[in-house]
C-alpha cells in the first residue's frame, strides 16, 4: 500500500480518496484512555461510486454480509489496537480482504449422480433397518 493507493490485486488498485476514514471513540474497557482518545477508525466505502470493475461491484453488492448496507456502502469499524494508525491499517486490510474475496469467481457446480454401489448400499441399509423394525413388532398368535 502506497501513500494514496490501496492495492487489492496486481490488476486492481483503489485510490484512497474513494475511502472515507473517520476517527471515533472505541468501545469496551480501557478507562480514561478510551473515553478521551478517538483511537478507533470507522471506514466507509461506497461500492456504486467506486472505480472497481463492474463484475467485482456486482459480487460485492450480492454478498450476504452485514457490513454492506442496502445503499451499497461497506462500513468497517476497527478498534482492535490501541493506536489510531494501527486501527487505520487494520480497517484498510479488512476492506482489502472483502474486495479480494469478491474478485474470485465462484466455481460452477457439476451435478453428480450416486454410483450403483452407493445405491445398492443405501437400499441394503434400508432393508436391514426395516427388518430390525419388523422384529420389534408384537407377535399375534
Amino acid at each position: 500500500m502506497s501513500d494514496n493507493t490501496l492495492y487489492i490485486s496486481p490488476n486492481i488498485q483503489l485510490p484512497l480518496a474513494e475511502i472515507e476514514l473517520t476517527a471515533i471513540r472505541a468501545q469496551g474497557p480501557g478507562g480514561q484512555h478510551v473515553n478521551k482518545v478517538s483511537s478507533a477508525i470507522q471506514l466507509q466505502f461506497s461500492i456504486p461510486n467506486s472505480s472497481l470493475p463492474e463484475q467485482v461491484q456486482q459480487r460485492l453488492l450480492a454478498m450476504p454480509d452485514q457490513r454492506v448496507d442496502k445503499d451499497g456502502i461497506i462500513t468497517i469499524k476497527a478498534q482492535r489496537h490501541r493506536s489510531q494508525p494501527m486501527n487505520r491499517q487494520d480497517a484498510l486490510e479488512r476492506l482489502q480482504a472483502i474486495i479480494l474475496q469478491a474478485t474470485q469467481t465462484p466455481k460452477k457446480r457439476r451435478p453428480t449422480k450416486p454410483s450403483k454401489a452407493a445405491k445398492r448400499r443405501r437400499l441394503d441399509n434400508k432393508k436391514r433397518r426395516g427388518e430390525i423394525k419388523k422384529l420389534r413388532r408384537s407377535i399375534n398368535y
